[in-house]
């Protein structure tokens, strides 16, 4: 740890690969597992989805992929869409417009509470919560008029919600479960 009690992305860059998932927010890090079988499913099952639909003017995503803001701030949405013009090769130095979190047993509060704080402060238009639990749920959040995430859609299992931003696309979270159910 640094001297000032907060790491940098810097000294993130510097630890060890051990397949944790490492993030900062605000200096803070985070460390997580592999995600297991359920969680892959419904991330790059939303991917395969997003990218399929996606606009030319945007880029879909996966983690693991740096989103960069400040020195001291650097997570990995497990799905991402983004202005293509903001990429770079290393990372996304700027908010996105939507980031997806699917929960699994070791991130679900730190999803929906820390993060969610950090997308909102970073203004990130969309953010979807998914979890892959029973049939499957989907939240989707959108950043109101005074800047704080309202819910405007949820749906769980077979439920289908006609979603348009960041672009028009449909949504079942038990369809993104699919490849679990063979």
């Amino acid at each position: 740890m640094s001297s000032t009690a907060a790491y940098t992305v810097a000294e993130l860059h510097a630890m060890p690969d051990d397949g944790r998932r490492r993030e900062l927010i605000d200096g803070m890090l985070f460390v997580s597992p592999a995600p297991g079988w359920p969680h892959q499913e419904m991330a790059l099952a939303l991917y395969r989805l997003l990218h399929a639909a996606c606009p030319p003017e945007l880029h879909v995503l996966a983690a693991p992929f740096a989103v960069t803001t400040s020195t001291v701030d650097e997570v990995q949405p497990d799905v991402i869409v983004c202005r293509y013009t903001d990429l770079t090769r290393a990372n996304l130095p700027v908010a996105p417009v939507l980031a997806a979190e699917v929960a699994s047993r070791s991130t679900r509060l730190h999803d929906r509470n820390t993060k969610k704080a950090h997308y909102e402060r970073l203004g990130v238009p969309s953010y979807w919560l998914l979890d892959p639990e029973g049939e499957g749920e989907l939240e989707v959040l959108e950043l109101g008029a005074d800047g704080r995430y309202e819910t405007t859609a949820r749906v769980v299992g077979d439920d289908a919600v006609d979603l348009t931003a960041p672009f028009a696309v449909t949504l079942s979270p038990a369809r993104l479960l699919d490849g679990l159910r063979r």
